[in-house]
């Protein structure tokens, strides 16, 4: 089976915002990249992970104002983490089993990159047919 490596976004290509960040601008950017998921630092240190699922349910439906919140108060922390070295298939079953769609990708303890239900979904929409 496919290891997680093999798929996952290396941590360099990762977009982050640091933690005061303004809600709204970090939704620009989710927007303007086409991405779902940013990491979040705090002096450069990545601390958490803001999804999209994050802002809707945290910020929107938690009646917070996008302009005036960080993305330190809807962020989710700490980031759920597999081995790279993992199978695609353990990434996909950690994601239903703890119902999330983004996992940081982890190389001897330290994050190496992220991996998400939609890498997953591309992946399997290149396999060839039979």
């Amino acid at each position: 089976m496919v290891p997680v490596k093999s798929v996952m976004i290396p941590v360099e290509k990762i977009r982050t915002v640091d933690r005061d960040c303004s809600i709204r601008t970090a939704s620009e950017q989710l927007r303007d990249y086409n991405i779902g998921s940013l990491f979040i630092t705090k002096g450069g240190e990545i601390i958490g992970i803001l999804t999209d699922t994050d802002v809707v349910r945290r910020c929107v439906a938690g009646g917070l104002d996008p302009t005036k919140a960080t993305v330190e108060e809807i962020m989710s922390a700490p980031i759920l983490m597999i081995d790279e070295n993992k199978t695609l298939l353990d990434a996909n079953d950690l994601m239903a089993r703890s119902h999330v769609r983004h996992l940081g990708a982890s190389r001897n303890g330290k994050l190496a990159g992220m991996i998400s239900v939609r890498d997953l979904v591309v992946f399997l929409t290149n396999l060839p047919r039979k």
